[in-house]
This record gives C-alpha cells, structure tokens and sequence, in this order.
C-alpha cells in the first residue's frame, strides 16, 4: 500500500497495546490517521524521508516464502530498513513470529483468542506443538465454556494452505471436544481464582537419575497413600489455574513436572500426579541416548554446523509436506545466507526434521520416534504410516514412566494387577515391563482401535498375564469397577493420561479411584 515502514510500526504497537491480534481494518484506520495529522509529528523522531515505502506481500504459509530469505542482510524478511530505533526490528520480528504462529492455529480450527492465549502462556518463542497440546488443555480447564465459543465453526481453510490431511486429526479432535463441551459434557473448571501451580524451570522433577536424594521432601495426606498407587499424566503447560485445580482432586498433591529431554533425545514437557514414593528411584538401563547423534549417529554427516539442535521437539503427529522439504533443498541450493538459515532451522523445529543429505531434510521415521520414546523397535508396525505417527505421539515416554514407577519393583514382588485408562499404545505397560515387573492382569481402557491393537500385539508377544480391554472409558460405572475389583480382589496401580489428548480423563479419573478405593474397602 505504500504506507512509510515507521507509520506502519507505530501503528501496530498502539493496537498492540489494546487488542491481543492485529486487526487490519483498525490498523489501516490509525495509519491514516497519522497520515492526515501529519507523518512527522505521527513517528515522533524517526523521520518519513528516511524510510523507503514498503509494499504489502500475502505470504501462503505453506510456501513460506522461500524466494524471500535469500537477501544480503539479517533483518525481518531480507528488507532493508531505515529507521533509527533498534527496537522496532525486534518489535516487528516478534509479531512477524507470532501472528505466523496464530495464523497456523487458527487454520488448524482453534479459535484466535485461544491461540493468543497460548502464546501469551507459553511465550513466543514456544513450538507449535506444545500450543497445540496448551491449548488442548485449555478444554479439560472449561475455557470454552467460560467464553462461549460453541458456535466457533472448525474450518476447512487448513487442506487449501496445508496441503493434504496432515493437519486433519487435530481438526477433527477440536470438533469433537468442541461439540462436548458447548453441550455441557465436559468437565467444569471454571471459575477458580487460587494461586496457580508454578511450572518450574527446569523441569527436572523431584528428581533425576543423576541426583542422589530428592530435590524435595513430601508427605502424603492419609487418605493418599497407596495400595492402590495412582499415576497420572497431562500436558505440563496446562492453562492458568487448572494444575491447581487437579491437585485439589488429587488429595492436593503437588504435581511432578519433567522434561524427556533428561531421560532421552527427544522433549516432551509433562505433569504427573501420582502417589508414589519418590525415593530410591532406579533409571532404565542402558541409559537412552541424549542427543540426536548419539541415537541417530549417521545424522551428523549432514547435519550443518549452523543448526544447532543436538535434541529434537514434541515428536508430534502432523508431519511437514513433501512441498516444504523440498523448497528447504532449493532455497539452500541457492543461498547460504545466514537469515535462510535461520529460518530454515525454524521450520525443522517446528516439524523435527533432520538432515539426510546436503541440503536435504526429512521426517523421522516411526521406528526412529519409537526408539527416542522407549518402545520396542516395530511396536506401531503393521498399521498405516500417519496412524503410527499419532499414536507415538500421544504416548508415554517410556524410559521418563519407568523411572518413577520403578519402586514398584521391590514393593510387589510377585506382580501387579493394573487399571490403565487411556495410556495409548501402552506405554505405562511397557515402561513395567521393561522393569521387570509382572503384570498380573490389566484392564486397559483405550477408545482408539488402533491403539488398543497395537497394544494387544505387544501384549500377545511379551505377556502371560490377563488383559482385558474396555473400549469405552464411559462404559467403566461404578458397578463395573466394583465387579472387577471383586473378579481380581484389587487394583495396585492405576495410571493414565496421554500426551494432549483424552481430555475427558480429567474428569473420570478421581470417580473412578474413587470407586477402586470404595470397593476395596469393602472386600
């Protein structure tokens, strides 16, 4: 439009101050506004005559415009500014960052003030997968409820600039938890103002395998303490208020927030509430690797000396397009320019691509992200590739489970019997058995059919215990739970939660320990 770079600035940072999203039409308004007072008195000191006119260009976020990234110079875009202050560059590239962030969620289906917010709570610089999962989270908080959003209509506007179906399981799963919670279904969180749970930085947890005694010292309410033990895991970037929430329905439990990047190459922000002893804990060995070269060594032939990443992000299920890696193969062909590449070693954050040649990137394998979570090599293998990619990543990290669950070891010697609720492909399971640990009997309650044949393979191959499966989380009634208890005389453990997904679990999840513990009491 040809309107001068520091109108434009300036503009943005008033609107900035009053709306959490640019809007184009209040944008344009207050430019011409300052137009009509006067381009001087409108920037202050950083004069018009200083400031070559910019042109406004569409960017299709699946092109990324690569053609783009190739200029003589670090700034936004390759352009070349004029204005005097240093702050506006930082100031225009954090938004350029943020509303390329908001504008890949909201095509994804998630409402704009929803991605805002997940912004604001993760910071900017956060991937956009643990926006995903944060704001997944936000619906077991009842954010949607409180805003009324129900008649937010999930878009098809994602397969035009994605490409494909790669973006199609979030769509559908924010549809349907869409749909739950405008009918009241879901979980009411609403409304508590206490003091939020801090999430920690680091996330190192209680403690790590490298620590000789906890970091901390906790002492479990009466009504707390095991047999049965409970575990249970969400996204650890939940929205403001809803850790605290879910310690009060878990006796006020502090919860337990760990990063997988301690326990292997691959990171993965979580929560745990559970009741376990966090003393005389034991890792897995051998030790995983911790790095990408170290789990992946023929990586590190190509791997460029300016991406700096030595550990991979979220291992989440939406995988990058053919079109995009091969854009990253010519644009780098063509420049070696230091703003190409950063903004090359972006996108592979985004969409954890590593190196397979010069210039050439690529998605991990299933078997790769099979590796870097814990499980057995061909644990997802005989279903379709992008059903493997989505149950390995809303699973467990196996190696991070089976060190808190390792002083179950001593303490039941002649096996458990286990309640798992929507633990996916097994991971809870995996992480005992690679313990040494008996698996008695175990009632898995998995909705997916996928997840709960991958698991039942694993279980035909490795087990000799009892595995019944449940297929409906809402199926397990009290009186259920009251028979199963009687058929197995108890529950040792009971575990659940999964990686951004499952939500409702939030919900079942205290009635039905509830329920364990009531008919225990009664045998």
């Amino acid at each position: 439009m040809g309107f001068p770079k520091e109108i434009v600035v300036k503009g943005m940072k008033e609107i900035g101050k009053t709306q959490s999203h640019s809007d184009p039409d209040a944008l344009l308004e207050l430019i011409l506004t300052y137009q009509a007072l006067g381009a001087d008195d409108a920037v202050g000191n950083c004069s018009t005559s200083g400031c070559a006119p910019q042109s406004v260009e569409e960017e299709d976020d699946d092109d990324l415009d690569f053609e783009h990234w190739d200029g003589d110079d670090d700034d936004v875009g390759g352009r070349e500014t004029n204005c005097d202050d240093p702050g506006d560059e930082d100031f225009l590239r954090e938004m350029s960052q943020k509303d390329k962030k908001i504008n890949l969620l909201v095509d994804m289906g998630f409402p704009e003030d929803e991605a805002n917010i997940a912004i604001k709570r993760c910071g900017v610089d956060a991937e956009l997968c643990v926006l995903v999962d944060s704001i997944s989270a936000s619906l077991v908080a009842g954010d949607f409820n409180s805003r009324n959003i129900s008649n937010h209509q999930v878009t098809d506007r994602c397969f035009d600039s994605f490409g494909g179906r790669k973006k199609a399981r979030l769509m559908e799963e924010s549809k349907k938890r869409r749909m739950q919670y405008a009918q009241g279904s879901g979980p009411s969180f609403a409304g508590s103002h206490d003091e939020p749970t801090r999430i920690p930085d680091p996330m190192v947890g209680f403690n790590l395998p490298s620590d000789r005694q906890p970091s901390v010292i906790r002492t479990l309410p009466e009504q707390a303490i095991g047999p049965p033990f409970f575990y249970f895991q969400n996204v650890a970037r939940a929205p403001r208020g809803a850790w605290t929430t879910i310690s009060k329905k878990f006796y006020d439990i502090q919860p337990e927030f760990v990063d997988s990047k301690y326990f292997c190459a691959a990171s993965r922000e979580s929560g745990y509430i559970h009741n376990l002893p966090i003393e005389n804990r034991e890792a897995l060995l051998p030790f995983p690797p911790k790095t990408v070269f170290d789990a992946f060594p023929h990586y590190k032939k190509w791997w460029p000396s300016w991406d700096p990443r030595r550990q991979l992000n979220c291992l989440q299920a939406s995988v990058a397009t053919a079109k995009l890696t091969d854009q990253i193969q010519r644009t780098l062909a063509r420049s070696g320019n230091p703003s190409v590449q950063k903004h090359v070693v972006d996108e592979c954050k985004t969409w954890d691509l590593v190196w397979v040649g010069k210039n050439k990137v690529a998605q991990l394998e299933p078997d790769e992200m099979e590796s870097l979570l814990g499980f057995p090599r061909d644990h997802t293998r005989g279903v379709v590739k992008s059903e493997r990619y989505k149950s390995l990543a809303n699973s467990f990290q196996v190696d991070t489970v089976a060190y808190h669950l390792s002083v179950l070891r001593d303490m039941f010697p002649n096996g458990v019997n286990v309640l798992s609720l929507s633990t996916g492909i097994g991971g809870g399971e995996v992480a005992l058995h690679r313990l040494g640990i008996r698996m008695r009997t175990v009632v898995s309650v998995e909705e997916g059919e996928t997840n709960r044949r991958i698991f039942e393979g694993w279980w035909d191959q490795t087990q000799t215990g009892k595995l019944v499966q449940i297929a409906n989380l809402k199926s397990l009634t009290n009186e259920r739970i009251a028979s199963l208890v009687g058929r197995f005389r108890r529950f040792d453990l009971v575990i659940g939660g999964s990686q951004g997904e499952q939500s409702a679990l939030l919900y079942d999840y205290p009635r039905i320990l509830d329920a364990i513990k009531s008919a225990m009491a009664r045998m």
